[in-house]
């Protein structure tokens, strides 16, 4: 067995040191490394100085601040340590799935699912009132896709309005494009419901949140450009276009402006052509479109006539005949 570090031997003849007298000298070199490392690892995983755990230390063995430890201090020191080290250490793992269940439940269907698991499990309405191990089985089974709002009350988290926060993020970059461009907030919100499909008033979807974003950043980023070109507006989106959806955008903006991938393309012109692009990212611009190609349909009593009619209207001499014969036909049929 080794002898105790910081003892000194005693000269030959003279009594050993009583216990006593042995506890009164200063914490031997292996005594304090053995707390500076505990001190070291509680600093690392508490909001704590290395000063302020000391102190914390010297307090809890009810000795004053410029009372320095000594040998008899530290089996007292040590389990003091390691008490709070342990404690720090079950702090830190609890904070660290907190920050995990954070950052899974926004997404999908998690936040009800959640609140439906914990309801029925463990009788409580909000995360803080469950116990670490409670915590962590929750965070276990959204990790492993094992929770799921039942049938009928799951729904796609898109159907669901804005979120507050959600609301006010759009509103914040509202403000930074009015501020940009001198345009009311007002009506780039009215602009922002139309293109939803809304009416003023009414909530916009939330599945329609990421491409606002992409919207609004975009204006924001073209109304700096002194030069916009279809090259431009592909850069300034945060998600830029597929070769798809490049395609159909140069088709359109040729068919409706004549303007190429080089044209240097008007303010209207580009917000155009960003509505567009909103548009069919949210798969209502085919519909929008075919207004443009629609025909009346005729009533189909008078289909067969229809064409005859052309060749007549070019004949004047044989419009009163044709009226006639028009005439008596429809009494027939009706």
């Amino acid at each position: 067995m080794q002898p105790i570090q910081g003892v000194t031997a005693h000269p030959p003849g003279e009594p050993p040191s009583t216990p006593s007298a042995a506890g009164e000298l200063p914490l031997s070199t292996q005594q304090r490394t053995v707390l500076e490392r505990l001190v070291t690892r509680l600093v690392a995983l508490s909001q704590q100085q290395s000063a302020e755990v000391w102190a914390g230390l010297k307090h809890d063995l009810g000795l004053k601040s410029e009372t320095p430890l000594l040998s008899r201090h530290f089996p007292a020191a040590e389990q003091n340590l390691n008490q709070r080290l342990g404690n720090a250490q079950t702090t830190h793992a609890n904070r660290q799935v907190v920050q995990q269940l954070s950052e899974l439940l926004p997404q999908g269907n998690n936040r009800q699912a959640v609140s439906d698991y914990i309801r029925q499990q463990f009788g409580q309405s909000a995360l803080s009132q469950l116990t670490p191990e409670q915590l962590k089985s929750v965070l276990t089974l959204l990790q492993n896709n094992q929770l799921a709002i039942p049938q009928p009350q799951q729904r796609q988290a898109t159907d669901r309005p804005l979120l507050p926060a959600e609301h006010n993020a759009l509103n914040k970059q509202v403000a930074k494009l009015a501020a940009a461009t001198g345009e009311s907030g007002k009506l780039i919100w009215q602009s922002m419901l139309e293109l939803s499909g809304v009416k003023t008033g009414d909530l916009i979807p939330a599945k329609h949140f990421t491409l606002l974003t992409t919207w609004l950043q975009a204006r924001q980023t073209l109304s700096q450009q002194h030069t916009p070109t279809l090259h431009t507006l592909q850069a300034a989106l945060k998600q830029p276009l597929e070769p798809a959806e490049w395609k159909e955008i140069t088709d359109y903006s040729l068919q409706r402006f004549q303007a190429t991938p080089q044209t240097l393309l008007t303010t209207a012109q580009v917000q155009d052509i960003l509505n567009q692009v909103f548009l069919k990212r949210a798969e209502r611009l085919p519909a929008a479109l075919e207004v443009h190609h629609v025909h009346p349909i005729a009533s189909p009593i008078l289909s067969p006539f229809i064409e005859p009619m052309k060749l007549i209207s070019a004949h004047p001499g044989m419009a009163f005949v044709a009226l006639i014969v028009v005439m008596i036909l429809l009494w027939i049929v009706i």
